[in-house]
Protein backbone atom coordinates (compact mmCIF):
# COMPACT_ATOMS: atom_id res chain seq x y z
CA UNK A 1 0.00 0.00 0.00
CA UNK A 2 2.86 2.04 0.87
CA UNK A 3 4.44 1.67 -2.39
CA UNK A 4 1.33 2.23 -4.18
CA UNK A 5 0.61 5.87 -2.68
CA UNK A 6 4.30 6.63 -3.51
CA UNK A 7 3.81 5.92 -7.28
CA UNK A 8 0.33 7.93 -7.19
CA UNK A 9 2.13 10.57 -5.58
CA UNK A 10 5.46 10.71 -7.89
CA UNK A 11 2.72 10.41 -10.85
CA UNK A 12 0.83 13.46 -9.57
CA UNK A 13 4.25 15.34 -9.25
CA UNK A 14 4.96 14.62 -12.56
CA UNK A 15 1.95 15.44 -13.86
CA UNK A 16 1.76 18.84 -12.10
CA UNK A 17 5.13 19.73 -14.14
CA UNK A 18 4.43 18.39 -17.48
CA UNK A 19 0.61 18.40 -18.47
CA UNK A 20 -2.34 17.07 -16.29
CA UNK A 21 -3.43 13.73 -17.83
CA UNK A 22 -5.47 12.50 -14.69
CA UNK A 23 -3.84 8.67 -13.27
CA UNK A 24 -6.28 6.13 -13.02
CA UNK A 25 -7.37 5.64 -9.60
CA UNK A 26 -6.75 1.95 -8.34
CA UNK A 27 -9.85 0.53 -7.43
CA UNK A 28 -8.86 0.43 -3.46
CA UNK A 29 -8.68 4.18 -3.72
CA UNK A 30 -12.28 3.98 -4.73
CA UNK A 31 -13.20 2.34 -1.74
CA UNK A 32 -11.35 4.69 0.57
CA UNK A 33 -13.47 7.57 1.68
CA UNK A 34 -11.65 11.02 1.61
CA UNK A 35 -13.46 13.22 3.64
CA UNK A 36 -13.69 16.79 2.44
CA UNK A 37 -15.82 18.29 5.25
CA UNK A 38 -14.15 18.57 8.57
CA UNK A 39 -13.82 21.47 10.83
CA UNK A 40 -10.49 22.42 10.00
CA UNK A 41 -11.34 22.38 6.58
CA UNK A 42 -14.69 24.59 6.93
CA UNK A 43 -12.82 26.88 9.12
CA UNK A 44 -10.03 27.30 6.11
CA UNK A 45 -13.36 27.65 3.33
CA UNK A 46 -14.56 30.08 5.45
CA UNK A 47 -11.52 32.04 5.66
CA UNK A 48 -11.05 32.18 2.08
CA UNK A 49 -14.61 33.23 1.23
CA UNK A 50 -15.77 30.00 -0.91
CA UNK A 51 -19.42 30.53 -2.18
CA UNK A 52 -21.87 28.24 -0.82
CA UNK A 53 -22.73 25.11 -2.84
CA UNK A 54 -25.93 25.05 -4.05
CA UNK A 55 -28.61 22.14 -5.72
CA UNK A 56 -30.37 22.96 -8.59
CA UNK A 57 -33.96 23.27 -8.66
CA UNK A 58 -34.63 20.69 -11.54
CA UNK A 59 -35.06 16.98 -12.31
CA UNK A 60 -32.55 14.54 -14.71
CA UNK A 61 -33.20 15.35 -18.14
CA UNK A 62 -32.16 13.53 -21.14
CA UNK A 63 -28.57 14.70 -22.21
CA UNK A 64 -28.08 16.34 -19.01
CA UNK A 65 -25.63 15.27 -16.00
CA UNK A 66 -25.63 12.24 -14.06
CA UNK A 67 -27.86 11.51 -10.88
CA UNK A 68 -24.41 11.54 -8.76
CA UNK A 69 -24.52 13.17 -5.61
CA UNK A 70 -20.80 14.98 -4.78
CA UNK A 71 -20.39 16.60 -1.50
CA UNK A 72 -19.28 20.32 -1.29
CA UNK A 73 -15.44 20.86 -1.22
CA UNK A 74 -14.85 22.04 2.69
CA UNK A 75 -18.09 21.65 3.78
CA UNK A 76 -21.29 22.92 3.08
CA UNK A 77 -24.80 20.97 0.52
CA UNK A 78 -24.12 18.31 -1.37
CA UNK A 79 -25.56 18.63 -4.52
CA UNK A 80 -26.77 15.94 -7.23
CA UNK A 81 -25.29 17.09 -10.59
CA UNK A 82 -28.52 16.12 -12.26
CA UNK A 83 -30.40 18.89 -10.34
CA UNK A 84 -27.93 21.17 -12.02
CA UNK A 85 -29.59 24.07 -14.72
CA UNK A 86 -27.89 26.02 -16.95
CA UNK A 87 -26.46 28.12 -18.13
CA UNK A 88 -23.54 26.84 -16.18
CA UNK A 89 -19.92 26.24 -16.52
CA UNK A 90 -18.23 23.46 -14.65
CA UNK A 91 -14.52 23.73 -14.63
CA UNK A 92 -13.06 20.13 -13.71
CA UNK A 93 -9.86 20.82 -11.63
CA UNK A 94 -7.18 19.19 -8.99
CA UNK A 95 -4.57 20.64 -6.86
CA UNK A 96 -1.67 19.06 -8.70
CA UNK A 97 -2.40 19.92 -12.03
CA UNK A 98 -0.34 23.02 -13.31
CA UNK A 99 -2.09 24.27 -16.33
CA UNK A 100 -5.24 24.35 -13.42
CA UNK A 101 -2.93 26.29 -11.27
CA UNK A 102 -2.04 28.84 -13.85
CA UNK A 103 -6.25 28.55 -15.19
CA UNK A 104 -8.07 29.25 -11.67
CA UNK A 105 -7.64 33.33 -11.31
CA UNK A 106 -8.68 33.30 -15.07
CA UNK A 107 -11.91 31.34 -13.76
CA UNK A 108 -12.13 33.60 -10.99
CA UNK A 109 -12.16 36.63 -12.56
CA UNK A 110 -14.69 35.41 -15.17
CA UNK A 111 -16.70 34.38 -12.06
CA UNK A 112 -16.07 38.07 -11.32
CA UNK A 113 -17.39 39.73 -14.13
CA UNK A 114 -20.24 37.20 -15.94
CA UNK A 115 -21.24 34.61 -13.16
CA UNK A 116 -24.26 36.70 -12.41
CA UNK A 117 -25.31 35.08 -15.97
CA UNK A 118 -23.02 32.14 -16.06
CA UNK A 119 -22.59 30.98 -12.60
CA UNK A 120 -18.98 28.66 -12.32
CA UNK A 121 -18.60 25.27 -10.21
CA UNK A 122 -15.63 23.67 -9.63
CA UNK A 123 -15.02 20.19 -9.34
CA UNK A 124 -12.22 18.93 -7.47
CA UNK A 125 -11.32 15.44 -9.39
CA UNK A 126 -8.99 12.59 -8.31
CA UNK A 127 -7.38 14.68 -5.66
CA UNK A 128 -6.30 13.06 -2.06
CA UNK A 129 -5.49 16.41 -0.06
CA UNK A 130 -8.98 18.32 -0.05
CA UNK A 131 -6.63 20.87 2.12
CA UNK A 132 -4.23 21.02 -0.72
CA UNK A 133 -7.25 21.73 -3.00
CA UNK A 134 -8.58 24.73 -0.93
CA UNK A 135 -5.34 25.98 -0.59
CA UNK A 136 -4.79 26.73 -4.11
CA UNK A 137 -8.19 27.74 -4.39
CA UNK A 138 -6.87 30.46 -1.30
CA UNK A 139 -3.96 31.74 -3.49
CA UNK A 140 -5.70 31.86 -6.50
CA UNK A 141 -8.22 34.11 -4.82
CA UNK A 142 -10.95 31.79 -6.30
CA UNK A 143 -13.79 31.95 -4.77
CA UNK A 144 -16.77 30.22 -6.89
CA UNK A 145 -18.25 27.10 -5.43
CA UNK A 146 -16.65 23.67 -5.68
CA UNK A 147 -17.18 20.41 -5.47
CA UNK A 148 -15.34 17.24 -4.55
CA UNK A 149 -14.96 13.78 -6.16
CA UNK A 150 -11.45 12.45 -5.03
CA UNK A 151 -12.24 8.32 -6.23
CA UNK A 152 -12.94 9.56 -9.85
CA UNK A 153 -16.72 8.60 -9.87
CA UNK A 154 -17.57 11.12 -12.67
CA UNK A 155 -15.15 9.33 -14.91
CA UNK A 156 -17.24 6.53 -15.23
CA UNK A 157 -20.23 7.95 -16.25
CA UNK A 158 -20.49 6.93 -20.13
CA UNK A 159 -22.96 9.36 -21.04
CA UNK A 160 -20.14 12.21 -20.30
CA UNK A 161 -17.45 10.63 -21.83
CA UNK A 162 -15.29 12.63 -19.82
CA UNK A 163 -11.38 12.54 -21.29
CA UNK A 164 -8.57 11.57 -19.07
CA UNK A 165 -7.00 15.12 -17.70
CA UNK A 166 -7.55 18.27 -16.44
CA UNK A 167 -8.67 21.24 -17.03
CA UNK A 168 -11.69 20.54 -18.56
CA UNK A 169 -15.16 21.96 -18.70
CA UNK A 170 -18.48 21.03 -19.02
CA UNK A 171 -21.08 23.73 -20.15
CA UNK A 172 -24.78 23.52 -19.59
CA UNK A 173 -27.97 25.02 -21.33
CA UNK A 174 -30.81 26.56 -19.54
CA UNK A 175 -32.37 23.16 -19.42
CA UNK A 176 -29.86 21.59 -17.82
CA UNK A 177 -28.49 19.83 -21.30
CA UNK A 178 -24.84 19.69 -21.75
CA UNK A 179 -23.42 21.66 -24.70
CA UNK A 180 -20.09 20.27 -24.97
CA UNK A 181 -16.99 18.96 -22.96
CA UNK A 182 -13.87 20.84 -23.79
CA UNK A 183 -10.14 19.61 -22.27
CA UNK A 184 -7.49 22.51 -22.78
CA UNK A 185 -4.09 23.23 -21.26
CA UNK A 186 -5.85 25.65 -18.99
CA UNK A 187 -7.46 29.02 -20.83
CA UNK A 188 -5.08 32.03 -20.15
CA UNK A 189 -7.45 34.44 -20.37
CA UNK A 190 -11.04 35.72 -19.87
CA UNK A 191 -11.78 36.65 -23.60
CA UNK A 192 -11.14 32.72 -24.06
CA UNK A 193 -13.72 31.72 -21.39
CA UNK A 194 -16.34 34.33 -22.98
CA UNK A 195 -15.79 32.94 -26.59
CA UNK A 196 -16.01 29.72 -25.69
CA UNK A 197 -19.37 29.88 -23.27
CA UNK A 198 -20.56 32.35 -25.89
CA UNK A 199 -20.21 29.94 -28.33
CA UNK A 200 -21.29 27.16 -27.15
CA UNK A 201 -24.64 29.01 -25.98
CA UNK A 202 -25.04 30.88 -28.98
CA UNK A 203 -25.60 33.93 -26.62
CA UNK A 204 -23.36 37.32 -25.89
CA UNK A 205 -22.64 38.09 -22.38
Amino acid sequence: MRARSAALALAAGVLALTGCSAPEPPTSSRETTIDVDTLSLRDLRTEIGVDPCEPGPSDAVDSGLPELTLPCLGGGEDVDLSSLDGPVLINLWASWCGPCRTEMPVLQQFYRQHGDRVPVIGIDMTDNSPVAALALMRDSGATYPSLADPTGVLLEQPDLRIANGYPQFILLRADGTVVQKRLTGGVDSVAEVVDYVETGLGTRL
